[in-house]
């Protein structure tokens, strides 16, 4: 049975967001803002039916319309004029918690909705529902995709690290091993030569005799 869908709105840096959804929960997702917007007074049902109607013609779509603007909701919407967003900054915060009042009778005629447009919006809820999930699960093939090509190249970056400092311990060990073989001819010689030198300073003194 198609979920009964509500019009959802919202305000996102300059612009004010509205989307049909089938519930708080389900339009904070789409979103993408906090769980506790809505008890925060940062997000809100609406019965407007200009609002109402540009949702359910595009359920599960976020539309929107500049900061103080009155013009339509739309999937790309204009900046908003600065004397919009000077006059929205004018006004009061939206209280967390309302009071509740009596609907204007334009608002009433909103909620009122025939029930096949309904169940129309209720479908094309889902097959956005559904496209998203499409996309979501997309993007994320995409990043594990990407992730093990940044994994691979890690990998190989890694090995070739290691190859690397292998031959330099090679090369360090073969130095060590040419050095101790300079050290022990170097002592043969200091050797030899302690020898001759010997030898040579008797000749030079026996030459004196």
């Amino acid at each position: 049975m198609p979920r009964k869908l509500k019009t959802y709105v919202t305000t996102s840096g300059f612009f004010e967001l509205a989307v049909a959804a089938p519930s708080m929960k389900a339009a904070t997702e789409i979103w993408g803002g906090s769980s506790t917007m809505f008890q925060r007074g940062f997000a809100s049902e609406t019965h407007d039916p200009k609002i109402v109607q540009a949702t359910m013609e595009k359920p599960g779509v976020v539309l929107r319309r500049g900061v103080g603007s009155k013009g339509a909701f739309s999937e790309r919407a204009a900046l908003p004029k600065l004397a919009d967003l000077q006059k929205a900054l004018k006004q009061k915060p939206t209280p967390a918690a309302p009071p509740k009042r009596e609907r204007p009778k334009h608002e009433k005629k909103a909620k009122q909705r025939n029930p096949a447009e309904a169940r129309q919006a209720a479908k094309l809820y889902d097959l956005a529902e559904r496209r998203r999930e499409r996309e979501t699960a997309r993007a994320a093939a995409e990043a594990e995709k990407l992730q093990e090509k940044r994994d691979r190249a890690i990998e190989k970056a890694r090995a070739a690290l290691d190859a690397g400092r292998a031959a330099h311990d090679e090369t360090l060990a073969a130095i060590a091993e040419e050095r101790e073989a300079l050290n022990q001819k170097l002592r043969r010689e200091e050797e030899r030569w302690a020898d001759e030198k010997e030898r040579l300073e008797g000749a030079v003194e026996r030459a004196r005799e």
